[in-house]
């Protein structure tokens, strides 16, 4: 067993066994009940060069201390200090820590310091691997769709397992594809699901009506992390979140008619609340542009990946027949940034974590009687690019015109998996190099599909497992993560589809050019 795997298992003893370790004193002692409580676990998330954004929540204003250190008992700790965490962000804070050794076990502790006594909380542990400047192998994972059409922690199975699945896989970071919480999905005490089976859930008041002010936001993300399996995951797995429909409502875009579960009829007040809610509680650098909330960055991971995360949400124009003239999804400055930054990378492997899928159509109602609304990239209509897929042409043959090879598109978002090959011999739209787009989902919800093929790019669907009807429960099994593998000598990628158990069901091996 690897030093960091031996040190990993000895963080998450001590974890377990409610210990501190030796260097680790307060600086008040006092009894339990006074002191700051964690209550929410550790997240780290991010990675960059030398640096990784650690987050945590107390119960009361408090500044998180954060040491780090190579080795597990902490002989030579940095310590790092976040401004003052209240009610202004739901008493959640960050800090970043810089200096980092690269391609090193980093070991860190959290502990909460009262703003009025000084009076310091019991520690959380956690751990991630730094960021390689040399070739090495490189294992993530993906998926996304947390907690959705009302199936939350569900105590009789064990809560949300397949959070326990991808930790068990030891990848270096884990990507959340987007409906990182259900905020229009109220959470009841049962469901009766196929075959009769009840469904039993643990319950919050927040998680009992849809979310339409900040604090019921914010309570979306705090009872998905009363489950035990996702804050062993988070202390151990490092993220980086993107986000999509279900943070604010399903199929939202500046068009959105609200139905009548909701009092605030003003999606763009929602939007506002939601967006500060998952600013707060995504373990992400936060940048500076977009008055402080862009989303959509670019994440290196040394000479073999780099990881461009899009934002398919916040620049859209109104969902509608996605016919005609170009229309945004990405939005200009997203779509030239991207277009800019993967002609820049000199990393063997380029992966677009896309919140939507590219070639299937995503349905949202109608506009007039017979006449498609659509959600996504797609429109139904398998001749030339139309509407929102003119973006994705301009980026396409940009990228073959550029000559930028070795990309795919990781996605989520339909509820079930699959594997896509696109080829211009069989697209209407003809100007790009062949490429892959792999499909994963959903985490924790109910489980859909499969959706229509769109041929403008040429798609085909060389695997697919998605469920015998729409809407099964998890009970079903349906629920997939995505694995990638790149091996650190040879350059060849893996990509695997892993069902609830963590059991291969595709796996999918591409060479570098």
């Amino acid at each position: 067993m690897s030093d960091f795997n031996l040190g990993r298992r000895r963080v998450m003893q001590a974890v377990g066994a409610g210990l501190l370790l030796p260097g680790l004193a307060p600086v008040v002692i006092a009894s339990v009940k006074d002191r700051p409580q964690l209550t929410d676990g550790v997240q780290s998330g991010d990675l960059l060069g030398d640096r990784a954004i650690i987050w945590s929540r107390c119960d009361r204003p408090a500044r998180m201390v954060v040491e780090w250190d190579t080795r597990s008992l902490f002989p030579n700790p940095r310590r790092f200090v976040s401004p003052l965490a209240d009610a202004r962000t739901d008493f959640t804070a960050r800090v970043e820590l810089t200096g980092l050794p690269a391609d090193q076990a980093i070991f860190y502790r959290v502990q909460f310091e009262d703003a009025q006594s000084g009076v310091a909380s019991e520690p959380w542990f956690g751990h991630l691997r730094s960021v390689p400047q040399t070739r090495r192998d490189i294992r993530f994972v993906w998926s996304g769709d947390t907690v959705g059409q009302g199936f939350g922690i569900n105590p009789d199975i064990g809560g949300m397992r397949i959070y326990e699945a991808m930790r068990r896989r030891l990848p270096d970071f884990f990507i959340h594809s987007g409906d990182t919480i259900y905020a229009d999905g109220p959470i009841p005490a049962q469901l009766t699901t196929e075959g009769g089976r009840v469904w039993r859930n643990i319950t919050t008041e927040a998680k009992s009506k849809v979310a339409e002010t900040l604090d019921e936001y914010r309570g979306n993300y705090r009872y998905n992390l009363m489950d035990e399996n996702i804050r062993r995951f988070n202390a151990e797995v490092p993220q980086i979140w993107q986000w999509d429909d279900h943070e604010v409502v399903n199929n939202w875009s500046p068009g959105k008619q609200l139905d009548a579960r909701y009092q605030d009829k003003d999606i763009h007040s929602l939007v506002d609340r939601a967006r500060q809610a998952w600013l707060e509680y995504a373990p992400m650098r936060l940048q500076s542009a977009d008055g402080g909330g862009r989303i959509y960055r670019k994440l290196g991971y040394g000479p073999l990946l780099d990881v461009f995360v899009l934002d398919m949400r916040s620049y859209r124009g109104a969902n509608d027949d996605n016919l005609g003239a170009e229309k945004p999804f990405l939005g200009r400055a997203q779509l030239d940034w991207l277009k800019r930054e993967m002609q820049a990378s000199n990393a063997q492997w380029k992966v677009i974590a896309a919140d939507m899928p590219i070639g299937l159509g995503v349905p949202d109602g109608e506009v007039s009687p017979g006449v498609a609304r659509w959600e996504a990239v797609a429109n139904g209509d398998p001749g030339p690019a139309q509407g929102r897929e003119l973006e994705v042409a301009e980026l396409l043959g940009f990228l073959r015109a550029q000559q930028v090879r070795n990309f795919l598109f990781l996605t989520a978002d339909v509820h079930y998996c699959a594997a896509h090959h696109y080829h211009p011999d069989r697209a209407a739209f003809q100007d790009f190099e062949p490429f892959w787009e792999f499909v994963a989902g959903p985490l924790n919800a109910g489980s859909f599909g499969p959706n229509p093929l769109d041929k403008t790019f040429g798609p085909e669907v060389v695997f697919e497992k998605a469920p015998p009807a729409q809407n099964v429960s998890p009970f079903a099994g349906f629920q997939f993560f995505g694995e990638v593998n790149i091996d650190g000598q040879s350059g060849e990628l893996s990509v695997v589809l892993r069902d609830l158990g963590g059991g291969a069901v595709f796996e999918k091996k591409l060479q570098p050019v």
